[in-house]
């Protein structure tokens, strides 16, 4: 099915629309723009060069979708915003282009929600099935891995690491870097335990749950001993559980520090 496009829009002829695609009253789409087969875009969308944007897309009204970087930096270079599939992207929401110092491309992956106001600045790297409630905040060079959730009003300051299948609390300013599976709240971000809640819907089972809680008590309880060597004890006596080795992993390869 050819694309439908209605009357008042305005879609570059350098850009590409796949089969399936309809966008809705007064969007401009620019050149330069490749869009992927069923995405639907409501009125009022800007989707600016340089952006490739999946299949069966869902980007409401308002949103501002591959506008350039706000780096001083920045001097016009190509640089890129590439989104997966699947994705609900709602009202006001802002996507920005990469950076040419930050390695040019902000990525976003496939089946999250960004809900109003969520924006996402350049050079970020965001993955699969990631949820951003209302106005949450990525500044620059963020990475946000799979199945992170962040609640609402929440900023994230540049270079930070938000780890896979964890939780950020509503209003929360998060200048560490958040260890998977776990949750933090607060004014500034403090860890509050595992994201249980989470992880038992996601199914992860009861041997995966124990081995992470023993973990989280051995690091993050234990300040008898330096995290060093509370690494190296839960790698010895945990480590065969892949999710304990991955938050090892995680806290060692951290150049913020980590939220405690």
């Amino acid at each position: 099915m050819a694309p439908r496009i209605h009357p008042t829009a305005i879609v570059s002829p350098g850009a590409e629309l796949a089969d399936g695609v309809e966008v809705g009253p007064f969007s401009v789409i620019e050149d330069k723009v490749v869009i992927g087969e069923g995405t639907f875009i409501d009125s009022h969308v800007t989707i600016k060069s340089h952006t490739t944007v999946g299949r069966s897309n869902k980007i409401l009204s308002y949103a501002s979708i591959g506008a350039e970087p706000q780096d001083l930096t920045y001097r016009g270079e190509e640089t890129e915003l590439i989104i997966g599939d699947e994705n609900s992207i709602h009202e006001f929401v802002t996507f920005h282009r990469g950076s040419a110092k930050g390695g040019g491309v902000t990525r976003v992956g496939s089946r999250g929600m960004f809900m109003a106001y969520v924006h996402i600045a350049h050079d970020c790297q965001v993955g699969d099935q990631v949820v951003m409630a209302n106005g949450a905040t990525l500044s620059g060079h963020v990475i946000v891995e799979d199945w992170a959730s962040i609640s609402g009003m929440s900023p994230i300051h540049q270079f930070v690491r938000i780890g896979t299948h964890s939780y950020v609390g509503a209003m929360c300013g998060v200048t560490k870097d958040v260890p998977p599976y776990c949750l933090v709240a607060g004014y500034r971000a403090e860890l509050h335990g595992l994201n249980s809640v989470g992880l038992k819907r996601r199914g992860f089972g009861s041997e995966t749950m124990a081995g992470l809680k023993q973990a989280y008590r051995t690091l993050f309880r234990n300040s008898g001993t330096t995290m060093v060597n509370n690494l190296v004890e839960v790698e010895q006596s945990l480590g065969q559980v892949p999710e304990v080795q991955y938050l090892v992993d995680f806290i060692r390869s951290t150049q913020r520090g980590i939220c405690r």
